[in-house]
């Protein structure tokens, strides 16, 4: 069987324990893109009778609220009722474009434990386009079959099972099983285990089955792991000492067998086999982070560009913010048979200021790229005639994602801004060409002068990344002095607190062997380290685009 037909034998059994057992099962995650291939998926879930939800769905839609029509004509309370209300199967599309507050309220749905089954929709086109981890973390299965979908393709018979998977016996030795398990694994959630014996439970419910079996386990450990994992296990070495001896066991016939995790690690081999390729690929060291591209925008925050519209606030109105006129009359309508029993001889609608509603928007920060370009006579000239290959190949990117660039060279005694924030590729270039070489190598100063200008690009708006390409001979301190020890000394100070700032920042070793200098600045910073002695311009350029997403 290929690795294409198991895994979509694997989606077809999810469906069918899906469709099973819904509600306690809490749903599944389908990321795969509008096609024929999809349809077939979410079309073998229609039996849920699914509601559809979309990531602008409103409060009042997901919880109820108040009916302000109704409300208005009768002069009292009238409410809505929300999906939410009762039990009830939902779809959320687009879910990588789920924002953060509907996937906390959609996971507190989740873990109120009354029912409710959503299936997320997943169509991101690259890795970190994907559910947000509030969400995905309490669905127990991610359907992402691989492949032609087979022609006599279709969710597993469910047969005539009646059973609860509620009600399927299971003890702590289970539960130890998939925990231990898991933590193999590298997955640090609880979660996992739990929905592991849940599916498992299913599993044998689904098979008309009360008491948990093996294969139960097993089944249930490559359905829920593999998609979580974060590390593969290591072989356990081999020992020439034998087996201690196995515990008597009693050997009643109704005693069910044991599920601890067997000799071999039948379950670790399970779901080991199941890893995608590309696992290793998509991990970040620890203490290093990623920026999502695509877009070009920066951190939610502080920002200099408006985004998408937030739930509205009380407030005053001061002439700058915009009042939000359907919810101010949804605050003031339950009031208005109160006011109007105070003041009878006033007509219309009675609006008091802790009524008014202020409009509010999601602002994101666009990005801006700091290249530090060491210039200095130790860079050979080839190298830095790489590196303005690699950094105007980098511009004309990140002028495609909208972000903004800034150049800064350092040489000789210190570290000038050859290139303010701008997005004008014509004028980058020309300052590029113009890139002098020769000269000591000030790596302290060219580093505060970056600080300096993320700092400063910071205040407007901007979400700052600094990108530092040097062969790591640092040799003149911050008071222009020649002294190498109290360079590396400065330059690690300044690393110290580039970090303290919470800029990421990413080191570019350029010198024809690493440099362990480097690897430690790198580490004062925090952040990704590269060594690239011999890559041109086309390599320098992916590998700075990977660890960065650009």
């Amino acid at each position: 069987m290929s690795a294409q037909t198991d895994s979509w034998d694997r989606a077809a059994l999810c469906v069918a324990l899906l469709r099973f057992a819904p509600g306690y099962l809490g749903g599944a995650t389908i990321r795969m893109r509008a096609s024929p291939r999809r349809d077939a998926v979410t079309s073998s879930l229609e039996p849920l009778r699914m509601r559809r939800l979309h990531p602008t769905i409103s409060d009042e839609q997901l919880f109820g609220g108040l009916d302000l029509a109704a409300t208005l004509n009768s002069n009292q309370l009238t409410e809505n009722k929300g999906i939410f209300e009762i039990s009830c199967s939902a779809v959320l599309a687009m879910a990588e474009r789920c924002p953060p507050d509907l996937a906390a309220k959609l996971a507190h749905q989740l873990d109120r434990d009354i029912g409710h089954c959503i299936v997320a929709l997943d169509e991101g086109a690259e890795q970190d386009e994907a559910t947000p981890p509030a969400l995905s973390e309490r669905l127990p299965f991610h359907i992402a079959p691989e492949g032609r979908i087979p022609a006599d393709w279709a969710p597993v018979p469910a047969g005539t099972s009646t059973v609860d998977p509620a009600t399927v016996t299971s003890d702590a030795d289970d539960l130890t099983a998939v925990t231990v398990l898991a933590a193999q694994f590298g997955i640090d959630s609880l979660r996992a285990p739990l929905l592991a014996l849940r599916v498992a439970r299913t599993h044998a419910a689904f098979h008309a089955r009360t008491i948990l079996a093996r294969d139960d386990l097993e089944t249930a450990a490559s359905l829920v792991f593999p998609h979580r994992a974060t590390r593969v296990p290591q072989e356990a070495e081999t020992e020439s000492t034998p087996p201690p001896p196995e515990p008597e066991t009693d050997t009643d016939s109704g005693a069910r067998e044991s599920l601890e995790l067997p000799d071999g690690d039948m379950l670790v081999d399970a779901v080991r086999a199941l890893l995608p390729p590309d696992i290793l690929a998509g991990l970040v060291p620890a203490g290093t982070s990623r920026r999502t591209g695509g877009d070009g925008a920066g951190q939610k925050r502080k920002g200099n560009r408006r985004g998408r519209p937030l739930p509205s606030r009380p407030g005053r109105l001061d002439g700058r913010s915009r009042i939000d006129l359907v919810a101010t009359l949804r605050a003031a309508a339950p009031w208005q048979p109160i006011r109007r029993q105070a003041q009878p001889d006033t007509t219309g609608l009675l609006i008091r200021p802790a009524d008014i509603r202020l409009k509010r928007y999601q602002e994101q920060s666009d990005r801006l790229l700091i290249f530090a370009v060491d210039a200095s006579g130790s860079a050979a000239v080839s190298r830095l005639n790489e590196a303005k290959g690699a950094v105007e190949l980098l511009l004309a990117e990140a002028y495609a994602a909208r972000d903004h660039v800034a150049l800064i060279s350092f040489r000789g005694t210190e570290g000038e801004i050859l290139l303010p924030p701008t997005r004008s590729l014509v004028q980058t270039k020309r300052r590029l060409a113009s890139l002098p070489g020769g000269g000591g190598t000030p790596l302290a100063t060219g580093l505060q002068q970056a600080a300096l200008l993320a700092t400063q690009s910071q205040s407007k708006g901007l979400t700052p990344t600094i990108v530092v390409l040097t062969d790591g001979r640092a040799n003149v301190a911050l008071d222009g002095s020649t002294d190498r020890a109290r360079a590396a000394e400065d330059a690690g100070k300044v690393a110290c607190l580039i970090r303290s700032q919470g800029f990421l920042t990413l080191v570019i070793d350029m010198s024809a062997r690493p440099q362990a200098s480097l690897k430690t600045l790198a580490g004062h910073f925090d952040g990704p380290y590269l060594a690239l002695p011999r890559a041109d311009a086309q390599a320098l350029t992916g590998a700075v685009s990977a660890a960065l997403s650009v």
